[in-house]
């Protein structure tokens, strides 16, 4: 099943629970209520009907007829609009503001000059005999301006009844859907027929594309076509089904959805098809928790399945709770000028998806952990950014790494790449850095790699980077920790990638060291000299325990190796000397 046309299949369910509107409707924001008589004359001034006080308020969110698609065109609303259309006032001055609101009025008399009923007739009425200079005659409120605004008759606004809530109003803005010459297709999504979408609806909310929307199937040059077909029909998809994704879609990439999450570039949204809501809910609500479990509703059930992750469990033996069959789908999206990319869409069983994020978290494990309990996806990304910032992230890794953690590929290259080139840079070597270098190890490279300090590892990069780590604290032990720089300062990036050039350098120096620390210590000079005599013993010296250069996976290694040594000395003994693994 294609992207879209899941989407389809969610609306479907969405809206028979009511959660979105019918075909040919959107919830709007609506600021303000003009009430009118039969005659089309104001009952007094507009309704506020925004929520909450002072400048907290908010615009209630109404059912409506879907708005048009506009870009750079005049096209007005059915029954609702701005007050730049509606009257013809903008709080800010708009060269073209007169033609908008003369578009509402000639394109509602076009359509309903043929109506007899009550509240359409009065609508017109109302447009007929509106100035926008009325505006300030009035004295109705500067609040007003730019909101969206609906009508209805003072007969009936005491039941919240709008104009476009009349039985005549919905047939027309039937017709209207109907209305034109639309050529028919089958739908490549449903597999009905039905009127073709021209044009396909506007998906907002991906961050970095238009605040006004950008479209996923969009056909707008030559290049874009074939065989003489305009527009949609390159794709044929009825109008039905477009708005039916498009409705689904910008549902769940609403903020506070509980759908959403954002990743570097990637704008990424899910949900769940089950057999019944409450099993959807629950596997909706635990994926949002593995993958960011501060957001999360239910924290202390996901974080259980943490904590199990973290001490070791199988993943076999974890019970997440659900039935079988529940089917998952994860749509990433990225902007591209005008349009959405669709980065990627993976879909599975939910079981099958929850497996392989655990196995990643599995694979992050690290000793000491990070200090962060749960850290998020973001959280590991920063760590590959210039200064730590979100917008350095490099473009595509976010949803390259989250594609390959759900269908439980490769990890991208380019991440481990990225975090070579932090740490050659800033020297940072952390739980979260060195967690991810060794998940990229096992997975791309099948390695067997420790979780906590191996004495019995025999890789040269993991041996080299002990060894690193053991001249640090010879260094710190001898100098103390009030140096200007240490080795790690000089000469970290050049030992973890050649290390002939440094190693020999701190040999010589960790002679001097030594022989000050065994002026006031001698024992714990015999037991940093014994902590380099083992390391150098498990080298195979006969077998050039210096090469010229490490590999990006050997390199990854001498961090792993010296982040599991140098965090051995923070461990202390009963007798309060620092323990150092042999």
């Amino acid at each position: 099943m294609s992207a879209l046309a899941a989407l389809v299949r969610a609306y479907a369910r969405m809206e028979a629970r009511g959660e979105l509107p019918p075909f040919g409707y959107s919830h709007q924001r609506i600021g303000f209520l003009i009430s009118l008589h039969a005659d089309g004359t104001v009952a007094g001034k507009p309704i506020d009907l925004r929520i909450g006080t002072g400048r907290k308020k908010t615009s209630r969110l109404l059912t409506v007829p879907q708005p048009a698609k506009r870009t750079s065109g005049i096209a007005p609303n059915f029954l609702w609009d701005k007050t730049a259309y509606v009257l013809g006032v903008t709080a800010s001055e708009a060269k073209r503001t007169a033609q908008e609101h003369c578009a509402f009025r000639d394109q509602h008399h076009a359509w309903l000059d043929d109506s007899h009923d009550e509240g359409l007739r009065a609508l017109l009425r109302f447009l007929d005999r509106w100035r926008p200079e009325q505006f300030s005659e009035r004295g109705w409120s500067a609040e007003m301006l730019d909101q969206n605004v609906v009508f209805a008759l003072e007969s009936e606004r005491p039941l919240s009844i709008f104009l476009h809530d009349r039985s005549a109003a919905r047939a027309a803005w039937t017709r209207l859907m109907d209305g034109g010459d639309k050529a028919d297709t089958i739908c490549l999504l449903s597999g009905e027929r039905g009127p073709l979408a021209r044009l396909h609806p506007a998906i907002k909310g991906v961050t970095g594309a238009q605040s006004s929307g950008a479209s996923i199937v969009s056909f707008n040059l030559d290049a874009f076509t074939s065989y003489g077909h305009q527009q949609g029909a390159n794709a044929p998809i009825s109008e039905a089904a477009a708005f039916a994704y498009g409705t689904a879609l910008n549902r769940l990439l609403d903020r506070g959805s509980g759908h959403r999450l954002q990743i570097g570039d990637a704008t990424s949204v899910f949900w769940a098809e089950a057999a019944t809501p409450a099993a959807a809910t629950t596997a909706e609500l635990i994926f949002a928790g593995l993958l960011n479990a501060d957001d999360n509703t239910e924290f202390s059930r996901v974080g259980a399945i943490l904590e199990q992750v973290a001490e070791g469990r199988p993943i076999g033996a974890l019970d997440l709770g659900l039935p079988a069959g529940v089917r998952f789908h994860v749509l990433g999206l990225a902007p591209n000028a005008a349009r959405l990319s669709l980065r990627f869409y993976v879909e599975d069983d939910f079981d099958v998806i929850a497996e392989r994020y655990l196995q990643h978290l599995q694979r992050l494990r690290i000793s000491p952990p990070p200090r962060e309990p749960t850290p998020s996806l973001r959280r590991y990304l920063i760590e590959t950014a210039v200064l730590r910032k979100g917008e350095n992230i490099s473009p595509h890794l976010a949803g390259d790494w989250l594609r390959a953690i759900l269908t439980g590929t490769h990890y991208p290259l380019t991440l481990l790449s990225a975090l070579i080139t932090r740490l050659r840079a800033d020297h940072d070597v952390n739980a979260l850095r060195v967690g991810l270098m060794k998940a990229i190890l096992i997975q791309n490279f099948r390695m067997e790699v420790p979780v906590a300090l191996d004495p019995d590892c025999t890789n040269k990069g993991y041996l080299l980077g002990r060894l690193f780590a053991v001249y640090e604290h010879i260094q710190t032990a001898a100098l103390g920790r009030n140096v200007n720089s240490t080795i790690k300062d000089k000469f970290y990036g050049a030992a973890s990638a050649q290390p002939p050039k440094v190693f020999r350098i701190l040999d010589n120096g960790s002679s001097n060291h030594l022989s000050k620390i065994g002026k006031q210590r001698l024992g714990h000079r015999a037991h940093l000299e014994n902590a380099v005599g083992s390391i150098m013993e498990a080298m195979s010296p006969g077998d050039d325990p210096f090469p010229a250069i490490l590999s990006e996976k050997e390199q990854a290694m001498f961090s792993l190796g010296y982040y599991h040594q140098r965090n051995e000395f923070f461990r202390k003994t009963g007798s309060g000397v620092p323990e150092i693994a042999a």
